[in-house]
């Protein structure tokens, strides 16, 4: 059963998070890593995008491999349909200063960073773009709820007003529709307290709040991929 809902956008801890959710307890948490080593969730995504998941029944067969909590995008975008599937649930909102925030969701999703795909890659390499090709319905959904229906997957992000506002827009709208008991606003900088306080469990002693895949990692990430060198990726490791 789904415990906690991730509302954050892409680039915000989100695989700090996922790190964070597993560790308390909240595992398996669903992330991008798990569409990249899952081919086959796709299709739930490409039905979702389609309107074609709208119940509780129906989000239970979206994550019936038992997930308890979600985060980063393709589950976060249904923040709102999953906060209805799942009353019970508590739901956190992910965020950081839009501004640095921003350089870090362009190196993301536009396409001038990623490596082309050939034939020389490696065959898991070959496979991951297949998976995101696939997934490309679904992303230009998302982003162009975002950013604006003219927006495609790959297409640079280039005017950094247009991104904070929309960032801005979504963490004010998370906020007015999420009644306050029930969604904790959270920068993963703050660390373990104010999360174990809103999940009701106890602070991991001695334990550091884990940070994963910053922009400096992802980056290095792709150059290695661009090598055919996979040890980056999915983004769920470390160093979404």
């Amino acid at each position: 059963m789904m415990k906690v809902i991730g509302a954050g956008l892409p680039r915000t801890g989100t695989t700090s998070m996922k790190a964070a959710l597993e560790r308390l307890g909240f595992a398996p948490c669903y992330h991008m890593a798990e569409v990249m080593t899952h081919p086959g969730h796709v299709d739930h995504w490409l039905e979702a995008a389609a309107g074609k998941v709208r119940t509780r029944e129906d989000w239970d067969r979206v994550f019936e491999d038992g997930y308890q909590a979600e985060v980063d995008w393709p589950a976060s975008f249904y923040w709102r349909e999953l906060a209805d599937a799942y009353p019970e649930a508590k739901v956190i909102l992910t965020v950081r200063d839009p501004h640095k925030w921003y350089p870090s969701i362009r190196m993301l999703l536009s396409g001038e960073n990623r490596p082309t795909p050939s034939d020389e890659m490696p065959e898991e390499i070959r496979r991951l773009f297949a998976t995101m090709q696939r997934m490309r319905p679904a992303l230009n959904q998302m982003g162009q709820a975002l950013f604006g229906p003219d927006w495609a997957f790959g297409d640079d992000l280039s005017d950094e007003e247009l991104v904070v506002a929309a960032f801005d827009r979504h963490v004010e709208t998370v906020k007015q529709s999420i009644p306050a008991q029930r969604l904790l606003v959270f920068d993963v900088r703050e660390g373990w307290e104010p999360l174990c306080a809103f999940l009701g469990v106890d602070v991991p002693a001695g334990e550091p709040f884990p940070h994963l895949n910053d922009a400096e990692s992802m980056r290095q990430a792709f150059e290695r991929m661009k090598a055919g060198d996979m040890s980056g990726f999915p983004l769920g490791r470390p160093g979404g």
